[in-house]
């Protein structure tokens, strides 16, 4: 028995060490990465950035249409998909066993859901290119809009699925024995339970679609100038961290880096705040 007791305490030993190991090696990265961004990204922050567009080569200028178009995007985007994907996870969690053909429906939409939750967002945005770009001649906020849309829409399915099953269904029956329909047993009970998992994958989804460059090449491109025509193209973070960074011009480099750090900031930023009011509501 005692030398059974000590190769289990070895083994024990040795899987704490490594994962504590490859815990700290990640971290490191991310210290890393997040070190780099600041050093490089501070220096291009000015009042510049949030007042004026994106400029010439060799000229001052900013990102103000850019993070403009990056917020008009985003909301586009997250007001599309978000309430059609806690719709299809509320059909998932609540209505898919009612039936023969439901649960049907429900596996074929679950099926659906994972091969969209693994495609590569390029060729969604070829797929919104030939749906939508193409037919119109030109490219347009909408078309970038839905990319992202489509890109959100899982993410906000699959959560919404799952935190709606941590629901107890106890809470469920007791609704139901006082003679509440089906519909406000779900938005009366089971939304009020689950609301911070899905708010949760909304703020998931968001942080997916914001930093989002592949679709938005082929949909809502770029446009050096101020634009609020969604029916234009549109400057966008993303595409123009991607030109600027890659261009041999110093300055752009440095609007490239101050881009990327407003991205990382913003949503890092709106993560801790919803986390803090969802927190403060749940005490009180």
């Amino acid at each position: 028995m005692i030398p059974i007791y000590h190769r289990r305490r070895f083994v024990n030993r040795f899987n704490m060490t490594f994962s504590v190991l490859v815990t700290a090696l990640g971290i490191l990265f991310l210290a890393w990465i997040l070190g780099t961004l600041l050093y490089y990204g501070v220096a291009g922050v000015s009042l510049a950035l949030f007042t004026e567009n994106t400029p010439a080569p060799g000229n001052q200028g900013g990102l103000l249409n850019a993070i403009f178009g990056s917020a008009l995007l985003t909301l586009l985007g997250i007001g599309m998909g978000a309430p059609v994907g806690i719709l299809a996870g509320t059909f998932l969690a609540e209505y898919a066993n009612t039936s023969k053909f439901t649960r049907r429906v429900a596996d074929a939409t679950r099926f659906i859901n994972d091969i969209l939750l693994s495609a590569p967002s390029i060729l969604i945005g070829l797929f919104v290119y030939v749906i939508c770009v193409v037919p119109t001649h030109h490219f347009s906020a909408w078309a970038g809009a839905i990319s992202l849309a489509l890109i959100a829409l899982p993410v906000v399915v699959r959560t919404s699925e799952d935190m709606l099953h941590l629901v107890p269904n106890d809470l469920r029956e007791a609704a139901t024995a006082l003679g509440a329909p089906r519909w406000k047993v779900v938005v009366r009970v089971s939304y009020r339970a689950a609301r911070a998992g899905i708010l949760t994958g909304v703020l998931l989804a968001v942080a997916r679609i914001a930093g989002e460059t592949a679709p938005l090449l082929f949909t809502a491109l770029n446009n050096q100038f101020w634009s609020s025509d969604v029916n234009a193209p549109m400057a966008n973070l993303p595409v123009v961290i991607f030109q600027f960074a890659l261009s041999p011009y110093a300055d752009w480099q440095s609007l490239a880096w101050a881009g990327a750090l407003l991205v990382t900031a913003s949503i890092l930023g709106l993560n801790i705040f919803v986390r803090m009011t969802l927190g403060k509501k749940q005490r009180g």
